[in-house]
């Protein structure tokens, strides 16, 4: 037999339909070819095969050995092949049971899990959403392979490959916290020194002691004192709410809160660029329905969010 590459792959459809018909005349007919292009057809397949593959007898054509070891994998081939070049099938979310892997910060299931969630429970209740911690570095593995749908967070943070898809979802800011009634509280304007003189809490998913505002600072050879880390943002509006305490942390984060407990927003003395907040997923799922349909519901959430910010 040839290669591939010469070999004409129309053949096998040829092939399939003459091994359902053991008839050159009834295969014509259901290829709306003439009996003669059919027969040349034929022929082709058995130069291409160098085996008779169909022999006339006395009941009418029958299939060579070949030619019967052929007809189960050319069927296969030309169903995956149908498959394949098929456009991808609908996906209806209120019959789904389909269950999502997203990779999100402790800040992304705070602001966006629940919206979601309520979103899909009212159209989609049979779907299922299971949120893992993000990782370092970037799970571009877990993404390409399907172990994950979507990662969310800060684009600064995140730092995904150039070739993976991204959506910016919204803007955040950094902002300071610290109780009601703290000695700072009412500072309409907090100075630099104002604020590297406070006790500091920090926020840290690591364990790590510095962050980006302590980068901020030391590349202006300045510090700050962090009196206390957390893994976590669960306890930290307690614990500033009943001490003396700053906590640097994004706006919309620090608005969530005010709802916890009694706390002041004040502006931060320190000149950082805003952050974008990003959806990011492998281009080998961009079409598929079912994924497309996940990354709609979180921008659309996150629309919301937006709207009800402004």
């Amino acid at each position: 037999m040839s290669e591939l590459r010469n070999f004409d792959l129309n053949l096998l459809i040829t092939f399939d339909v003459l091994m359902e018909e053991l008839s050159v005349s009834r295969a014509a007919e259901r290829m709306y070819v003439t009996q003669s292009a059919m027969s040349h057809a034929l022929q082709r397949l058995r130069q291409q095969f160098d085996d008779p593959l169909l022999v006339r007898g006395a009941g009418g054509m029958k299939p060579t050995e070949r030619a019967l070891s052929l007809a189960g994998p050319v069927k296969a081939l030309l169903r995956d092949a149908n498959t394949l070049i098929q456009e991808p099938e609908s996906f209806d979310a209120s019959e789904s049971r389909r269950r999502f892997n997203i990779a999100a910060t402790d800040y992304m299931d705070l602001l966006v899990a629940p919206l979601l969630m309520e979103r899909i429970d009212s159209t989609a209740p049979g779907v299922d959403i299971h949120i893992k911690r993000t990782q370092q570095p970037f799970p571009e593995h877990d993404l390409e392979y399907g172990e994950l749908d979507v990662v969310l967070g800060f684009d600064a943070v995140l730092k995904p490959a150039t070739y993976l898809a991204r959506e910016k979802l919204f803007e955040d800011r950094m902002v300071s916290v610290v109780r009601r009634g703290h000695p700072k509280s009412g500072v309409k304007d907090l100075t630099l020194d104002d604020y590297l003189a406070m006790k500091h809490m920090l926020i840290s998913r690591t364990g790590t002691r510095f962050g980006v505002i302590d980068d901020w600072l030391a590349e202006r050879g300045l510090s700050r004192r962090v009196a206390l880390t957390v893994p976590h943002f669960l306890s930290a509006p307690l614990i500033v709410a009943q001490t003396d305490m700053e906590l640097s942390l994004p706006e919309r984060i620090a608005n969530c809160f005010l709802a916890q407990a009694p706390l002041t927003i004040l502006s931060l003395p320190i000149e950082l660029p805003h952050y974008d907040l990003v959806m990011v997923w492998h281009p080998l799922r961009e079409r598929d329905p079912a994924h497309r349909w996940l990354r709609e519901q979180i921008v659309s959430v996150c629309r919301t969010l937006e709207a009800s910010k402004s």
